[in-house]
Parts: C-alpha cells; structure tokens; sequence
C-alpha cells in the first residue's frame, strides 16, 4: 500500500491507545473522539463520540480539556477514540503507564470489557507481569526478537480427561 492506503487501513481497521495519551490540548473531550470520524466523513461524529463517552463513564465531562481531566479520564478519552470507528484490532501501548495502580486496574479492566463486546482483538504491550497473564497468548520479546510464546490462560486450565 502507498502512504494513502496505509493510513486508511490504519483508519478502517486499528485502533490505537498510546501511554501518553495524545490527546490534542486545545479540543475538548468530544472533539478529540470524533476528530478521526470526522476525517472519515461520518455525519455522526460528535453523537458516536457522546456515545463512546458515555460507554467509557464520561458522559459528563464531553466539554472538558485534556487539561482538566484526570490521567484516568484522559485515558478513557483516548480509548473511546480508538474504538469510536469499531476497529478489528485495538492496538494498546503501555496503556497503564502513567496511571496510578488503582486507575490502571480500572482502565485494564475497561479496554477488555470494550474489545470483548466490540469483538475486536486485542494486542497490548506490557512490561506487567500480571496484565500479561490476563492474555489469551503472550509474545515475549528480546532485542526485537521472539524468544518465547506461551498461552497463560490454555495452561491455566485443567486438563481434562
């Protein structure tokens, strides 16, 4: 694909949660999510991203800046975002990198929720030992190199007779 066709493959078919958020400071919480709509043509933008906030518990805070919100909040901005255009893969970077332990348990448990009911698959990078063992299938890398797969979940079960 030329540079056109990739970034609207990327469009129609990832979405993506960065651990920094990257959300644009000078819109508000609603035009952040549906900006990439927007982009696609989609007359039902800004009603898609009140929905995709409300589904990710800010319903109320649709006019807020980055600035005024939370690291939580602004993460859960960011995941309505990604999955706003209902991607068949949602692409997760560190997602809980800038969160306090409790609000990245919250924003883990949301991003599962959300790909399992958008049935979109779900690759997240982790450093977390813990986050990785909640994974159908763990790619472990060094030096950019495979070195060593493993399905946590399939060895967690007992096998039957």
């Amino acid at each position: 694909l030329d540079e056109d066709g990739l970034a609207l493959f990327r469009r129609d078919t990832m979405g993506i949660v960065f651990q920094a958020f990257h959300l644009v400071s000078t819109m508000t919480a609603v035009e952040n999510v549906a900006v990439p709509m927007e982009f696609a043509g989609r007359r039902d933008a800004f009603e898609r991203a009140e929905a995709e906030l409300a589904a990710v518990g800010l319903g109320h805070r649709l006019q807020h800046y980055p600035g005024q919100l939370s690291g939580g909040e602004q993460q859960r901005v960011a995941l309505a975002r990604a999955v706003a255009m209902q991607p068949k893969l949602l692409l997760a970077d560190e997602p809980t990198g800038n969160l306090d332990s409790e609000t990245g348990q919250q924003i883990i448990d949301l991003l599962f929720d959300l790909a399992d009911k958008r049935n979109a698959t779900l690759m997240l990078i982790t450093h977390d030992a813990t986050l990785a063992a909640r994974c159908d299938r763990n790619i472990k890398l060094v030096d950019g190199q495979i070195a060593d797969m493993t399905s946590p979940v399939a060895a967690a079960q007992p096998l039957s007779a």
